[in-house]
């Protein structure tokens, strides 16, 4: 089963956010709740985590890239 990763719901009077870094690769096994991605915006820093035990299956954007509440980053193949 795949799982869809979506950029969070972002601060109230936010619009986007930065993808500054990605925690895991393409591959590599993750745990449910362990960090994959930090969002930077001009307030706060964000943390994406797994939704379920898996492995990262694809990066579907790149570090550095605006991102929008909603927005798709990587998908994983993993259990619920």
């Amino acid at each position: 089963m795949s799982i869809e990763i979506r950029v969070p719901q972002l601060p109230e009077s936010v619009a986007d956010a930065t993808l500054v870094a990605w925690r895991k690769r393409p591959g590599e096994a993750v745990s449910r709740d362990e960090n994959l991605a930090d969002l930077e915006t001009d307030k706060v820093v964000l943390e994406v985590p797994a939704a379920a035990n898996g492995v990262l299956k694809e990066v579907r954007v790149a570090e550095g890239t605006t991102v929008r509440s909603g927005d798709v980053l990587p998908t994983t193949k993993g259990q619920l």
